[in-house]
């Protein structure tokens, strides 16, 4: 909530100084209030049951920072701008090459970050583990969350958003007792979905000058 409210409060000087729109600071002030009563209600929740888990508590500093190295730096902005087009971005004088090798370097590591807790959800380690879906219900999440399979576009508490729905949905269909075939055939579905409307989106920006 303090780390919210301090990045408001500077985002708001900032775009002040520079004689752009800005938040008011009783829009900052409601905002780090209804986190906080949330933060707190959420704690208090869990402490009924088993406490906070340490995972949660890492999981929720890890998005808050990739967050932060998404929409607040300079290389947030140019991993944006190779996504949205790579020969623009190479003329921008962005290093392509660069910024491509960190990005997979940070998908290896939120992947081995991934692997780390599903081990310690199910308190053991083997190589089939993650296996079936669960690639796919990646993917899914952030399509869902609006990140676009095409670059350019996306960010990470939408992909948060769009996790809680394809894992609703999934939870869902194995408490109805749906076969793990048509789970898969749904879960598909839904992610296809969620691609033909990004790219009709997309197209519709295109004709209209928007992109």
């Amino acid at each position: 909530v303090a780390a919210f409210t301090a990045a408001s409060l500077l985002d708001a000087r900032r775009r002040r100084a520079a004689g752009v729109p800005f938040r008011p600071t009783a829009e900052i002030a409601l905002r780090a209030g209804a986190l906080a009563v949330l933060a707190f209600a959420a704690a208090w929740v869990l402490n009924q049951y088993k406490g906070l888990p340490l995972a949660l508590v890492v999981f929720l500093a890890v998005i808050v920072a990739l967050d932060f190295l998404l929409r607040r730096t300079a290389y947030g902005r140019k991993v944006f701008a190779l996504g949205g087009s790579v020969e623009a971005a190479s003329r921008a004088g962005i290093n392509v090459a660069r910024i491509r090798i960190s990005v997979f370097a940070i998908a290896g590591t939120m992947a081995a970050v991934g692997g780390l807790f599903l081990a310690s959800r199910i308190a053991s380690a083997n190589q089939g583990a993650g296996a079936g879906n669960l690639l796919m219900n990646a993917i899914a999440a952030a399509v869902i969350g609006g990140t676009s399979l095409f670059g350019g576009r996306g960010r990470t508490w939408s992909a948060l958003l769009g996790m809680l729905v394809i894992q609703s949905i999934v939870s869902g269909l194995a408490l109805m007792g749906i076969a793990a075939a048509v789970q898969y055939m749904i879960t598909g579905g839904v992610l296809l979905a969620a691609v033909v409307i990004d790219s009709v989106s997309r197209k519709t920006q295109k004709a209209s000058g928007r992109a």
